[in-house]
């Protein structure tokens, strides 16, 4: 499994890195591009860059490290831009409203927007995780347009059935989903469950 992971400059930089360090222990192969707004807001909310040899990321990664290739944004000629690479699909998170806009809209002006394009157009498995709120029309319009394009629009609005008490709980719980469209509902920690409250953790 290899998945394009973008982080963008959206407040929730804990839901990207903790994306990137599941899909990695679940096995798959990252191609992780982040923004310079994603950089700036990484530093702003986990005190560091994101990087998968030091700082916030790598604490999480530990040896599956490995796994994480980071590549820049603005290298438009990476293979995450060829439809022609075996790419399995790609997740944003989080996203920016402005990301949605212009991948609504077919701009590609950098790698996250060029290969988003590439997965839509390729049939490929995307995923948006926006954090934004409230919205305008603007935004639903764009978002509605990503859904009818064939993306999956996941917003991260954490549940409260599990009885999650800590905050990373709650980011998992969204990171869960993200990656249920990918690896199936089995990697789903948190279920809910009708007899009570505390899921399958």
């Amino acid at each position: 499994m290899r998945i394009v992971t973008a982080i963008t400059g959206a407040s929730g930089a804990t839901y990207g890195v903790r994306f990137v360090a599941r899909a990695a222990e679940l096995g798959a192969e990252i191609d992780l591009v982040v923004s310079s707004a994603g950089q700036r807001v990484a530093v702003d909310e986990l005190g560091g860059r994101i990087d998968p040899e030091s700082g916030p990321l790598s604490e999480l990664l530990g040896e599956d490290a490995a796994r994480v290739r980071t590549v820049p944004a603005a290298d438009i000629g990476a293979e995450a831009a060829s439809g022609s690479v075996p790419i399995d699909g790609m997740a944003i998170v989080p996203c920016t409203m402005g990301t949605v806009g212009r991948i609504a809209t077919g701009i590609a002006s950098n790698l996250i927007e060029r290969a988003a394009d590439v997965a839509l157009k390729e049939r490929r498995t995307l995923v948006v995780v926006p954090r934004e709120t409230p919205l305008h029309r603007i935004h639903l319009v764009n978002l509605t347009a990503l859904v009818d394009a064939g993306a999956i629009v996941l917003p991260a609005m954490p549940g409260f059935y599990s009885g999650p008490t800590t905050v990373e709980r709650l980011v998992d719980g969204v990171v869960d989903r993200a990656l249920s469209f990918f690896f199936g509902p089995e990697v789903i920690r948190d279920r809910w469950n009708p007899r009570g409250r505390g899921g399958d953790r």
